[in-house]
């Protein structure tokens, strides 16, 4: 995708519009002793934190790391309207300057495809200690034939012909090579489909708020995308409101237990 992405410059659509992670997903987590009270967490590309503030609910001692201040800033702001506290750090995945063994999870929640996902495997290695687990997680729209996602997909295509993320399944199992490959053992991986319901409005937000609008076309263009996706919904999709097919993948897998990890 040769297009240059800033989720900055949509910070606010970000944090009002972007579903966070469901419950049955932390819920699905806690099978795996993860998001226990007093546990060490560190959330990579945290964004606007909606993952870090639903470990944090559970008790976690959980630090959000992303290189984009606007949307810490919102992260901030939404932490503190939901009474928990997150740690909040500016830096990449891939170097984040953290003391080696100094977690017990590291998560990556809708971020994964923007690293250079090998040395971001390899550093997470290095922050956990023996036996720690790392969560790759994405809750992804669903296009299906006919359906407002495809709609809408095509219709950002035609604004942003670079942007290449539509049509997706929900799985990435590129990913478990990634895990694999850096040393990571134990490797699992669960999804289950869940509807999310958005209102005409939310979903315009949350598709501003995506990598091929906001976040890479000019500020003209976004509004004019806006506009036709408004008449698009209210022309085809009058439901009101509509109820979003999403799909929540995540792979699990653990640290060697009693190796040294300070690669």
């Amino acid at each position: 995708m040769n297009i240059t992405i800033d989720f900055g410059k949509t910070a606010q659509d970000y944090s009002r519009h972007r579903a966070g992670f469901p419950d049955p997903f932390f819920e699905r987590l806690s099978t795996y002793g993860i998001g226990r009270s007093g546990q060490r967490i560190l959330d990579l590309g945290t964004g606007t934190g909606t993952l870090a503030r639903g470990l944090a609910r559970r008790g976690s001692r959980v630090s959000g790391l992303d290189p984009a201040g606007a949307l810490l800033m919102q992260a901030r702001q939404l932490d503190e309207q939901a009474g928990v506290v997150v740690d909040h750090l500016i830096a990449r995945a891939e170097r984040t300057g953290l003391a080696a063994n100094s977690f017990d999870v590291v998560t990556a929640g809708q971020c994964w495809h923007w690293f250079d996902r090998p040395r971001a495997a390899r550093e997470v290695l290095r922050l956990l200690g023996s036996g720690g687990r790392l969560v790759i997680a994405h809750f992804d729209w669903i296009p299906l034939p006919g359906n407002m996602v495809e709609a809408t997909e095509q219709l950002i295509r035609r604004y942003n012909p670079a942007w290449s993320m539509d049509g997706g399944t929900g799985l990435y199992p590129a990913w478990l090579a990634d895990v694999g490959m850096a040393g990571f053992q134990s490797i699992e991986t669960f999804s289950f489909d869940i509807p999310t319901p958005y209102t005409h409005a939310a979903w315009r937000g949350r598709i501003r708020a995506s990598a091929g609008v906001a976040a890479s076309l000019p500020p003209g263009e976004v509004v004019r995308f806006d506009e036709e996706l408004a008449r698009l919904l209210a022309e085809r999709f009058p439901e009101d409101p509509l109820t979003v097919p999403h799909r929540v993948f995540a792979i699990i897998c653990e640290a060697p237990s009693g190796g040294n990890n300070t690669l």
